[in-house]
């Protein structure tokens, strides 16, 4: 019996170290935190000359772009070739950074709670609400997924409204009243808009 014993438990430690498990990655809430704590504290730091790039590398290695990009644009993804793809992830990217970075600047004294995770095997959730300094509070919700062993932002629902799916309700008015071309058009003036 003691022999029977010992064989299990060595055969679960093999186990055990050589399965990966998507939990190996950090709790998806730990990441986003860490990611979160380090966005605020370069906030709180007086205005660097390279504060803008600190906070892209901050958020670049939390955010999956590429998939921000391919969802909002939905079915329409898969009828692009490579390179038009390629050019697509970087002018959304572009345009996510130009909008959102300047509005992060302007953050100060909000304050973050983490509420809720949710976890169904490569996917979770993170639930938090964020309250501005005049005491608003504002919900959000990110989406993520797990890539080579972190947890990556695919989507952000802020008061029950997704990022993605708003961008995907926006494009595929355009394709459909004028074509892909268009879309790619009007992203890139927006873009030279918000560059200046």
């Amino acid at each position: 019996m003691e022999k029977y014993k010992s064989t299990l438990m060595g055969l679960f430690l093999l186990v055990y170290f050589l399965v990966p498990f998507p939990l190996s990655a950090g709790a998806p809430t730990d990441q986003v935190r860490t990611t979160v704590d380090k966005v605020l504290a370069i906030l709180k730091n007086p205005p660097a000359k390279d504060r803008r790039a600190q906070l892209r590398q901050v958020i670049y290695s939390r955010f999956d772009f590429a998939e921000m990009a391919k969802r909002s644009l939905g079915s329409h993804w898969r009828r692009r070739t490579p390179e038009e793809q390629r050019e697509f992830v970087e002018i959304f990217t572009d345009l996510l950074e130009d909008s959102y970075l300047g509005r992060i600047e302007a953050f100060t004294d909000e304050k973050y709670f983490f509420n809720r995770e949710t976890l169904e095997k490569d996917y979770a959730e993170v639930d938090t609400k964020m309250v501005t300094k005049n005491g608003e509070e504002f919900s959000l919700r990110y989406k993520l997924h797990l890539v080579n062993g972190d947890w990556k932002v695919y989507d952000v629902i802020v008061e029950n409204i997704s990022l993605v799916n708003n961008y995907r309700s926006q494009f595929n008015r355009i394709i459909a009243n004028s074509s892909y071309e268009e879309l790619v058009r009007r992203l890139k003036e927006k873009q030279t808009e918000l560059t200046k």
